[in-house]
């Protein structure tokens, strides 16, 4: 092993320096020659030496090897070649295991940095003086921001959104109102404060709740709507049930006491009844229809004759059109003309047709002389 090599020269050294100055010694109380003591003397200098250089070189790179470990620069194309030979394999192992920890914890880095940038949960975490330190994708998208260097230049996204960001503390959310490119965001703001190696910093995370705040709120309007259909239903459901109760009695008692009265006035009497029970009818189905917002409805399809649908529908505003000076000309040609079309959606159309067009011509600044709704 190379510490035992090195442990093997360097008492190689000291031992050999020993017996050598244990020769020198000797020579010194002998009757040997000066010549012989001299060169005795150099040798014991020469191999001291030798060891002061072989510990000083050995203590020089081995500080240079703990240097470029703390540093991080260890070289991958050439791991040892400054470091001394005897101790070598010793320090190769060593430069291995840092270079394993140091690619260990950079895959774990970019694992984990990764992670961050795909989550749909908008994340910036940013130091006290402001400066930003993550900020990922769901955030970019959110705030329609492509880089952030401090968090107070969200300031042109929202002010309210950097002040809930700046004063939230440790579990605190809140809810701020983002408008970008005329479409309003719901975001739901998290805070949690972090120390890290002596530093603190703040992790805010985004969350769109629009798409839910949606959701409860049409969960809202659909229950209104339950409740408004089960009572327009109890309302309508009499009216049409006495329409037709009544246009029977009325029949039977002309037919009873032999009333005379004119063929015309009677049809028309029979006709504004019959218009009332056919329309709570179609009322009804029309809540019935309204009832399920997320279903469309397949149209009943039948072949109608159009004037005397757009005549029923005319019979049924005749109080509301007498009430105005607009006039209503119905011209159908041929006058059987028959369409197939659903007819208690068609009807409801030309109600609010004609409606929406007595509503225009009375909400005209300056007066139409004659105003007429054509019906063609």
């Amino acid at each position: 092993m190379g510490f035992k090599n090195f442990k093997h020269h360097l008492f190689a050294r000291i031992g050999l320096l020993i017996v050598t100055i244990f020769i020198f010694s000797a020579l010194i109380y002998s009757d040997s020659g000066n010549l012989s003591r001299l060169l005795l003397l150099g040798l014991v200098i020469l191999q001291g030496y030798n060891l002061y250089y072989f510990l000083e070189r050995s203590e020089s790179e081995i500080s240079i090897f703990l240097k470029r470990i703390q540093e991080e620069t260890l070289s991958e194309s050439e791991p040892g070649k400054q470091v001394s030979e005897p101790i070598y394999p010793e320090f190769e192992e060593v430069i291995e295991n840092v270079r394993e920890l140091r690619s260990d914890k950079e895959a774990q880095h970019q694992y984990l940095k990764t992670i961050v940038q795909h989550v749909t949960i908008g994340i910036i975490t940013f130091e006290p003086s402001g400066e930003v330190q993550i900020f990922n994708s769901a955030a970019k998208s959110l705030l329609g921001v492509n880089q952030l260097g401090n968090i107070n230049d969200l300031k042109r996204v929202s002010l309210p959104l950097v002040k809930t960001i700046t004063e939230l503390r440790t579990g605190g959310r809140d809810l701020v109102r983002l408008v970008r490119e005329n479409e309003e965001t719901q975001i739901a703001v998290y805070a949690i404060e972090l120390s890290l190696k002596g530093e603190t910093f703040k992790l805010i995370s985004l969350q769109n709740i629009q798409s839910e705040l949606e959701e409860k709120e049409m969960d809202a309007w659909q229950n209104l709507i339950r409740v408004l259909t089960h009572e327009i239903m109890n309302s309508v459901t009499p009216i049409s049930s006495l329409a037709k109760t009544l246009e029977g009695e009325i029949q039977d008692w002309f037919k009873k006491n032999n009333v005379k009265i004119k063929d015309e006035e009677l049809s028309d009497f029979h006709l504004a009844l019959h218009t009332i029970h056919k329309r709570s009818d179609n009322l009804m189905a029309f809540v019935n229809e309204f009832r399920n917002m997320t279903r469309i409805t397949l149209p009943n399809l039948k072949r109608v004759q159009i004037k005397e649908l757009i005549e029923r529908v005319l019979i049924l505003l005749k109080y509301e059109i007498a009430s105005t000076d607009i006039k209503i000309k119905l011209d159908v040609i041929p006058d059987d003309l028959r369409i197939t079309l659903d007819e208690n959606q068609i009807e409801q159309v030309l109600i609010n047709l004609i409606k929406n067009a007595m509503q225009a011509l009375q909400a005209e600044e300056n007066e139409i002389d004659n105003p007429t709704i054509k019906i063609k």
